[in-house]
């Protein structure tokens, strides 16, 4: 083998400029997932304006579009794809929106999920990872007030990456791997994701009760062409 792949749909080269950002992008597939069961449980997203507040480089934003009636997608820093930049958390409450959905910073989640749920008046949508729901603070500070109306754990692993979009099982180079002389590996996660729903107001009543639900795998079937193209500045 000559070198390194360096096809753009199996490597991204860090920024280190982004290190300080807590970025690790969603797989649009997951998306479609979290949307699929909202179809299923009754709600109807095509006329809904939709905030995006944690847009990153649109992975979450493109499979929201193909969907919803309107996205307003926004986040703290730059990435190069044209979002509106702004701090979500700073300053007087967001004006009112239909739906949100995001994927936060993991230490500062339990914020953004108050900010949403007070503007936002159908639902609220947060992949978070599934460990999100430990934790004695966060209880006191956000599920002990305002727990989640159902949780949706994925049964199979959502494969993400600091800094960088890969399909699960695909190969890239690693150059952080021995010692710095780099290496390949196949794309994949030890962390477990889940999303979790608020459905304030005259939402349509959940077709059961235990509040939690598994999301089948599903990866293979919502993945279409482009998903994993580089987007912005990586």
């Amino acid at each position: 083998m000559s070198g390194p792949n360096r096809s753009s749909a199996v490597m991204q080269q860090r920024n280190p400029a982004l290190d300080a950002f807590d970025d690790f992008p969603t797989p649009m597939w997951a998306t479609r997932d979290c949307l699929e069961w909202l179809r299923r449980a009754g709600h109807d997203l095509s006329d809904a304006v939709v905030r995006e507040p944690c847009a990153n480089r649109g992975f979450m934003v493109v499979p929201l579009e193909e969907v919803c009636g309107s996205v307003v997608a926004s986040d703290i820093f730059d990435y190069g794809v044209g979002y509106d930049v702004d701090d979500y958390l700073f300053g007087s409450l967001p004006s009112l929106v239909d739906w949100t959905f995001i994927n936060p910073p993991f230490v500062l989640a339990a914020e953004f999920v108050h900010r949403a749920i007070v503007s936002s008046h159908q639902g609220v949508a947060v992949f978070c990872r599934s460990a999100f729901t430990e934790g004695g603070e966060r209880y006191h500070e956000l599920f002990s007030v305002s727990p989640p109306s159902v949780i949706l754990q994925f049964s199979e692993r959502v494969v993400i990456h600091r800094s960088a979009m890969r399909r699960a099982g695909d190969r890239y180079w690693d150059q952080s791997a021995n010692e710095g002389e780099g290496r390949y590996r196949n794309a994949a996660s030890a962390t477990a994701y889940c999303w979790m729903l608020w459905l304030p107001g005259d939402a349509p009543a959940l077709p059961w009760r235990s509040g939690f639900d598994w999301i089948p795998p599903s990866r293979e079937r919502l993945e279409r062409p482009g998903d994993y193209e580089v987007r912005g500045n990586v």
